[in-house]
């Protein structure tokens, strides 16, 4: 792929770059992630985001087993151009693995941490095909 801009990406030693997931009407941020050239490409290529899954070690669309995908409506990257921003229409409503809309449904009251997202659906419903 020789698009300038993609050349311009600073993906760091193990190559990959973070990535947030944000919903594109909202502005409401879903989940971070790591994204790698290959994994950029399939993203552009099918309008839907794929993550490099350090955990898993192998590249996956996200929603792949939920069904709750990510598809793309615009990707930006930062003035360091070492992150992108994916805004995103969250097909199910949920982002997070463990059943709610966004990852960040935590946060700290003086030095208690309290959740502030709820579950939307059980995991164990979700990911149990």
């Amino acid at each position: 792929m020789s698009n300038t801009w993609f050349d311009s990406i600073h993906f760091v030693a193990n190559g990959l770059v973070p990535a947030i997931a944000q919903y594109a009407h909202s502005g409401k941020v879903l989940m971070p992630a790591w994204i790698s050239r290959v994994s950029l490409q399939r993203t552009l290529a099918g309008g839907e985001a794929v993550y490099w899954f350090r955990s898993r070690r192998k590249f996956r669309r996200n929603g792949e087993e939920s069904g709750h995908t990510q598809k793309i409506v615009d990707i930006r990257y930062d003035c360091d151009e070492d992150v992108i921003l994916l805004k995103v229409e969250q097909i199910g409503g949920m982002a997070c693995r463990t059943g709610r809309e966004s990852c960040f449904y935590r946060c700290l009251q003086g030095d208690r941490r309290v959740e502030v997202g709820p579950v939307l659906k059980d995991p164990g419903d979700i990911y149990s095909r």
